[in-house]
């Protein structure tokens, strides 16, 4: 008995073991969706000839899985779905299984018990897909390169792997926030390279007494739910699951876009406060000019996504493009919040010099809408990148929180944003000295606080305003800011032309008046130029000094922007 079994059973035992491992790993396996190509010809089968490639077996872009997983992926994905609108809805039908007694332990059991059924059902589901994954050419083969990659993280297996789109979460870490917490990089932050938010300091005193503090705790309570429930959502709607849930067949193509067409790069970071982040990278610098060598990194609006945001404005112009999504969007891992969001942009921007080779000098930052927040934060902690590009954006959230809540709930509003989503644009871009431009839409509906119409209204304005008074403050005295704001009023070229001739605006004299201060003074703003200036010529320069930081782009809020506005900022 024992001769018989020998070398021929070990055998039998082993390849039993090793379909079993196999099985395992594809019902714990990530959702596969495309197989990525170039050339024609799937990008996972570079390298090998069509002799090479597994007989019978159609390689699609989008992946094609059998009968049995594409009918148990559905379920899932349904359930998934359910399982959200039961959570947002679960204190309406808390409340209401309350008043109507269902909330007691005989009622209580039964439920129970349906949702243990319920459980072993799905289990069942789970490994009927697995099932479904085992019998797939194209998944089995997926499933090997992830796991050898997780085994040895070198550059020939993420390569390959970098062939698929699958579940980010499974993606391996690419770049670390503390792989270069010994590294010190000129212009970097103030701890090792991480830059935090801090809160403003508060003074000691009676107002600090045990019974304020007992007195304010019930709007503190109110501001935090506030702030977790619906506010951060309706300031990101791009976290809610549902609505990337609808936007995916777009991300998806979006994504295979930019690896297809673009080569890009997609990489996994990992911040300081353990949240992943997803990101992209166009490399240019093979090109040989000018503007392959810069680096744009782009920071998306509230319901952006890299995958079908601003990207496409740099890379189609011919730069090298940095894309990532916010925390808690598609595979970036979180929530948005300002914290999270600057730990987010700070690893993305180590990523970009000890990684990826750029410099400070090298590299501009690119906001879209609210994007502004982190692309602000980004100058001021890293001072030398070489300059910043804002579209759309505002110069504090709290004119435009108040714009969409009840004029009631003023206090509550103001004191939810400062404390837990206090997106402060203005402040932050006036501790940067570089070179700064400011892109306003005259038709933006979404960042001004009357109507759409009233252009004097677009917080861009605020902005701009508060910029060109830190930098030039004798300049923009009274007469200065009246200038600028009646400029600023204007909702057409022709009219901004009649504001500028009926002030009589010479721009060699204005330029020479800066050179000339520059050349005999610190370039760290602020600048006391203009202090003895007469009048006019004090609205003059103001002028002109409004005219080289914001262009005027004639859209609404969403549409897209024309590589003929992607301009390098104004720089004396």
């Amino acid at each position: 008995m024992a001769g018989t079994g020998g070398p021929e059973g070990d055998g039998i035992m082993r390849r039993c073991l090793r379909g079993m491992a196999l099985l395992y790993l594809c019902v714990k396996g990530p959702r596969l969706y495309r197989v990525y190509r170039q050339n024609g010809r799937p990008m996972a089968l570079r390298g090998r000839s069509q002799e090479q490639e597994e007989p019978g077996v159609s390689w699609e872009s989008f992946y094609q899985p059998r009968a049995l997983e594409k009918h148990t992926d559905s379920i899932l994905a349904w359930v998934s779905v359910l399982w959200t609108i039961s959570y947002y809805s679960s204190p309406l039908a808390i409340c209401y299984m309350f008043r109507k007694g269902y909330l007691t332990m005989s009622r209580m059991v039964p439920l129970g018990q349906y949702g243990l059924t319920l459980l072993f059902l799905l289990a069942g589901v789970v490994c009927l897909r697995g099932l479904g994954r085992w019998s797939n050419f194209q998944y089995i083969q997926f499933i090997y390169i992830l796991e050898k990659t997780k085994i040895e993280n070198n550059s020939d297996n993420k390569r390959i792997l970098s062939s698929y789109n699958f579940d980010f979460s499974s993606w391996p870490v690419d770049f670390r926030w503390d792989e270069t917490s010994s590294k010190n990089v000129k212009g970097t932050g103030p701890l090792g390279g991480v830059s935090l938010l801090k809160p403003d300091p508060r003074p000691r005193g009676a107002a600090d007494s045990v019974l304020h503090k007992i007195q304010k705790l019930p709007c503190q309570i109110t501001s935090y739910a506030v702030a977790h429930s619906f506010g951060r959502r309706m300031l990101y709607p791009g976290s809610v699951y549902l609505l990337q849930k609808a936007l995916m067949p777009m991300l998806l193509q979006g994504q295979a876009r930019l690896v297809e067409e673009y080569n890009g790069k997609r990489a996994k970071l990992l911040a300081c406060d353990g949240n992943e982040i997803d990101t992209i990278f166009v490399d240019r610098r093979h090109l040989g000019d000018d503007k392959g060598s810069k680096l744009v990194i782009c920071c998306e609006g509230n319901a952006g996504f890299y995958e079908i945001g601003c990207i496409s404005t740099p890379l189609e112009a011919g730069y090298s493009v940095l894309g990532w999504n916010h925390p808690g969007f598609a595979g970036s891992t979180g929530v948005p919040f300002p914290q999270n969001e600057a730990n987010a942009m700070d690893v993305v921007i180590q990523y970009a010099l000890y990684r990826l080779g750029f410099t400070l000098e090298d590299i501009i930052v690119y906001a879209w809408s609210i994007g502004g927040f982190t692309a602000t934060w980004a100058t001021m902690a890293y001072p030398d990148l070489s300059g910043i590009i804002l579209d759309a954006s505002f110069d504090d959230l709290v004119p435009l929180a108040l714009k969409v809540m009840p004029e009631s709930w003023r206090g509550l509003v103001t004191r939810t944003v400062r404390k837990y989503l206090n997106l402060n644009n203005a402040e932050q871009l006036c501790r940067y000295q570089g070179p700064v431009l400011l892109i306003r839409r005259t038709k933006d509906e979404i960042i001004t606080t009357t109507h759409p119409d009233d252009i004097s209204s677009n917080r861009g304005n605020d902005l701009l305003i508060a910029l060109l008074q830190h930098r030039y403050p004798k300049i923009m005295a009274d007469e200065g800011r009246m200038v600028v704001r009646e400029w600023l009023a204007a909702s057409t070229p022709e009219l901004e032309a009649s504001v500028l001739s009926q002030y009589g605006v010479e721009d060699d004299w204005c330029l020479s008046v800066l050179q000339s201060y520059q050349s005999e003074n610190s370039s760290l703003f602020p600048w006391i130029v203009g202090e003895d200036m007469s009048s006019d010529e004090r609205r003059q320069m103001a002028l002109y000094l409004a005219q080289r930081h914001l262009k005027n782009f004639e859209a609404m809020h969403c549409s897209p922007l024309p590589t003929s506005f992607f301009q390098i900022p104004w720089k004396l």
